[in-house]
């Protein structure tokens, strides 16, 4: 019989979670009273010619994110933190195997990055810890005057982006979301046909995480210890960010236009109790749980500037995988799973054509210049190239292709969405993390290695 999980995360999850009763629900808030205008240029901070960092959260991601920085010139890993000394010990030997010295460890406990925030000289501090862990690490980090990179989602709240926002201009480091999807070969290929006006003005997207994970949040380790409970108190979209920065980046959210407000709804929850009495026996625990969380939760997401964006939610029913991916504008669209392109004009009429032809012509140069060499790396290479363009940044002192507004816009949809579905689905209105800077901050560009 399996363990359940984590009873100390439930308990804090009663508190963060706004989606089980629309009673729970409070006022968001807007903007905190101390926080005055945004900076009017985007961080670049001075750079780095050896990127230390400090690694919170060596399992499964986490280990695999190392591993990419072991490859990447620059930087060096130099500190290691986990509440399993085994993993800890096990990245210690493969950071020796790579050539390079022993890192150390902080292995005291769920606190000790506090520790090594404070003790260690460090550059960059970078977790893959369960979510509730992103944003007191990413506190910690730059407070002790270090930058600091997270795991998807960086916050669950709205009061913890403020937070993260506000602890990142006034200590002037970088807080960065590591979105590994917006590094996917479809997605910055896509991005690339849309800055070259391939698709005209684009003016919507569908977008999800559409991923069976039962198996995963009923075992009894890793991601199971801990990602059920946000199941049993969480009703809304839990996970928004993998689908949604992509289309976030067609959109130049925050660069030109910014979420405005979203609606929200979820179907009934079925799937993960159905799954339980399957898999185990009539007298465990598993078997007496309910969850809050709807099967599939579905969110309408509107611009500033009038674009429109589908955003769905589906990790407790049987279903292939699929991030949806699809960016329309006035000439044409992209749409994945599978890869397909029309471009009026160029295609033939209400025909799709394939993705592939398009590459030769339009794929991203990061992806074109190292993104071979990058395909063994976790989830087909976009691991690699995130963490290899986080470093880069650094090392040149240039703003992070995501800065600490993004990663507070995409990670609010949980909350709002959460408040939308609690509220009968009436809109909920989107803070500006920005406070207006959406109209000036530059485009992201057209990277290269």
């Amino acid at each position: 019989m399996t363990n359940q999980f984590d009873r100390r995360a439930f308990v804090k999850l009663g508190v963060a979670g706004f989606g089980a009763a629309a009673g729970m629900v409070r006022p968001v808030r807007a903007q905190p009273a101390q926080l005055g205008a945004a900076p009017a240029a985007l961080l670049a901070a001075p750079p780095i010619d050896e990127v230390r960092i400090g690694y919170v959260g060596v399992g499964l991601q986490g280990s695999s994110h190392c591993r990419n920085l072991l490859r990447i010139d620059g930087a060096r890993l130099v500190a290691l933190c986990d509440v399993v000394e085994d993993k800890v010990a096990r990245m210690q030997a493969s950071v020796e195997d790579a050539g390079y010295p022993r890192p150390r460890a902080y292995v005291r406990g769920e606190r000790d990055f506090e520790r090594m925030c404070q003790e260690e000289d460090l550059d960059l501090v970078y977790t893959a810890t369960p979510w509730r862990w992103h944003v007191p690490v990413c506190v910690a980090a730059m407070t002790n005057g270090k930058h600091a990179a997270t795991e998807v989602p960086a916050a669950v709240t709205v009061d913890d982006c403020w937070q993260l926002v506000e602890t990142a201009e006034r200590t002037q480091k970088h807080c960065v979301m590591m979105e590994n999807v917006n590094y996917g070969r479809a997605e910055m290929m896509v991005f690339n046909m849309v800055r070259q006006g391939l698709l005209g003005e684009i003016v919507h997207g569908e977008c999800g995480y559409l991923h069976d994970l039962r198996s995963v949040k009923f075992e009894d380790a890793n991601e199971g210890l801990w990602r059920r409970a946000h199941s049993v108190a969480r009703n809304g979209n839990l996970y928004p960010t993998h689908g949604l920065g992509p289309v976030a980046n067609c959109m130049e959210i925050n660069r030109g236009d910014r979420f405005d407000y979203l609606v929200s709804m979820s179907s009934n929850a079925r799937g993960l109790q159905e799954y339980a009495e399957t898999h185990f026996p009539p007298d465990a625990p598993e078997r007496g749980e309910r969850y809050a969380l709807g099967d599939v939760n579905v969110s309408l997401i509107r611009t500033a500037n009038g674009r429109t964006i589908f955003l769905s939610h589906d990790t407790n029913l049987p279903r292939p995988y699929s991030r949806i991916n699809l960016v329309q504008g006035t000439r044409g669209l992209f749409q994945g799973y599978p890869d397909r392109v029309y471009v009026e004009g160029r295609s033939a009429e209400h025909e799709w054509d394939r993705a592939e032809d398009y590459y030769d012509e339009y794929e991203h140069p990061l992806w074109r210049e190292i993104g071979g060499s990058s395909r063994d790396a976790g989830h087909g290479g976009m691991d690699f190239l995130e963490d290899y363009r986080l470093i880069k940044c650094l090392r040149e002192g240039r703003p992070t292709d995501m800065n600490v507004y993004d990663a507070a816009a995409l990670s609010a949809v949980s909350e709002l969405s959460e408040r939308s579905v609690a509220d009968g689905s009436r809109p909920q209105a989107f803070p500006d993390f920005t406070r207006g800077r959406w109209r000036s901050y530059p485009k992201l560009g057209i990277v290269s290695a």
